[in-house]
């Protein structure tokens, strides 16, 4: 399935603040890859809202050196600026989707395939205007534990956010498993979220249990769901 393996693993990471640049570093020490999904039309340091349990600022990236930045991963669309699906008609959906894919294909000079809901929210109308705009897969928030293929990648579902304290227990269940079929192990989160609870070290470890194995295929989520498509 992927490289002859049929593990794989992938991380997806939102909103394109400062924290990723320490977050990217660890996944190239680590040897892993991940999918971020930014928001370009606020997608400057400019950007500042505050994280809800913490109290602390929290600051969008300016878009130069970007392409640099995230160098060996994905880029995917989170929302021209990070709007509700749920609040939005379907015109404004639709610019939401396109201009922000549109604006992200010309700054890194790649296709984007992928899109993360923002709020994790999405319905029939926000999936049929992601087809409408190429999208060819979609995260949304909920979770599940099985790790085989899934069929509706417009409403695809991760397994774990990285705070969940299932997460080690599932990455060993994953480690043990003589896979016969395609098996994802898909993990996601914001990277603020470790500046806020001063826990970047519970990310660490999670690398450190994954990283290495060469049973298993590392790639962003494209390379992963998208493979053989």
């Amino acid at each position: 399935m992927w490289n002859g393996k049929n593990k794989a693993v992938t991380f997806s990471y939102d909103d394109g603040v400062e924290q990723d640049r320490r977050l990217v570093e660890l996944f190239n020490q680590y040897g892993v890859k991940a999918t971020f999904n930014l928001n370009s039309g606020i997608q400057t340091g400019a950007n500042v809202f505050i994280e809800r349990d913490s109290g602390i600022s929290i600051r969008r990236m300016n878009q130069k050196g970007l392409r640099e930045l995230y160098a060996g991963h994905e880029i995917a669309s989170h929302g021209l600026t990070h709007a509700n699906p749920l609040e939005c008609d379907e015109e404004t959906m639709y610019n939401e989707v396109m201009a922000d894919k549109r604006n992200l294909e010309a700054l890194f000079e790649k296709e984007v395939a992928g899109y993360a809901y923002p709020f994790g929210c999405c319905n029939d109308m926000a999936v049929k205007v992601l087809s409408d705009c190429g999208i060819r897969y979609a995260r949304t928030v909920e979770t599940t534990p099985e790790f085989g293929l899934q069929g509706d990648l417009l409403r695809f579902k991760a397994n774990f956010h990285h705070s969940d304290t299932r997460i080690f227990a599932g990455i060993e269940k994953f480690l043990a498993m003589d896979a016969k079929e395609p098996s994802v192990l898909y993990i996601w989160g914001h990277s603020y979220e470790f500046d806020a609870k001063q826990n970047w070290d519970w990310m660490e470890e999670i690398l450190k249990r994954i990283a290495g194995h060469e049973d298993m295929f590392y790639g962003t989520n494209a390379e992963v769901l998208l493979a053989g498509k």
